[in-house]
């Protein structure tokens, strides 16, 4: 008991930093550099209306990335509501995407050939501010191919909890190497405690392939029996690359 009076105070020292470390490795990093967030955007379309939503995006996209990067943009194709479109866009700070929103309310021809066109067709809107976590940065896939959105909703606690295991879980599957892993991001507006992971596959079929192989590497295995405790839930949609999206 001595003992550990004794040194007691030097290893909760020593607990915390490593904790600090977790925290260091997964909560901060570009954001607090820089401020560079991305913004998640997910409209459900009017069935009728989707081929003519998308004739028009395509035509008048390039208003819209007059203003703001444009990272990728897509159709979902299966894992849930259909007749959806995501997209993400890269901005610097939130002043900045202040004064792209007003130049965009200001730009007359981007609301007549856009807004007033599309807007009709739109049943919902959502989106999400989200950051790359320090280790993951976007990789752009060197063909064409469809990617896999995976979101994980992890337990209340923060990436002080689970943060280590979920980077190692991530990891495993990219040395496994089925498939290529575009970026890894945290929710700061939006549910909370929420991952989202972006992954770019040769087709759908390359993907179940992968995903067997991966199911029977002990590496894999491991790593996401541990990350699966620190998870509430998860789900994933595959998604396919608009003609314009620069990711494709």
């Amino acid at each position: 008991m001595f003992l550990l009076r004794r040194f007691w105070p030097s290893l909760v020292a020593s607990t915390s930093w490593r904790q600090s470390q977790v925290w260091a490795s997964f909560g901060t990093g570009p954001k607090d550099s820089d401020g560079t967030f991305y913004e998640f955007r997910t409209y459900i379309i009017q069935p009728a209306k989707m081929n003519e939503f998308l004739k028009n995006t395509e035509e008048h996209i390039h208003l819209r990335t007059a203003h703001s990067e444009l990272v990728g943009y897509w159709i979902q194709e299966f894992g849930g509501v259909i007749n959806k479109v995501f997209h993400i866009w890269k901005f610097d700070n939130f002043a900045h995407r202040t004064k792209v929103r007003k130049a965009l309310a200001k730009d007359k021809e981007w609301q007549e050939k856009y807004i007033s066109r599309n807007l009709p067709f739109i049943i919902e809107q959502r989106n999400e501010v989200v950051y790359l976590v320090p280790w993951s940065k976007i990789e752009k896939p060197l063909k064409e191919g469809v990617y896999e959105l995976c979101t994980f909703l992890m337990k209340p606690g923060g990436p002080i909890l689970w943060g280590e295991d979920f980077e190692k879980s991530v990891n495993s599957h990219v040395h496994v190497g089925y498939s290529k892993l575009v970026g890894v991001f945290n929710t700061e507006y939006g549910a909370l405690n929420k991952v989202h992971v972006l992954w770019w596959n040769e087709s759908a079929d390359s993907r179940a392939a992968g995903r067997q192989i991966a199911q029977q590497d002990a590496r894999v295995v491991a790593a996401v029996r541990e990350s699966c405790s620190h998870l509430e839930s998860h789900e994933n949609m595959l998604l396919i690359p608009a003609s314009f999206s620069p990711l494709k």
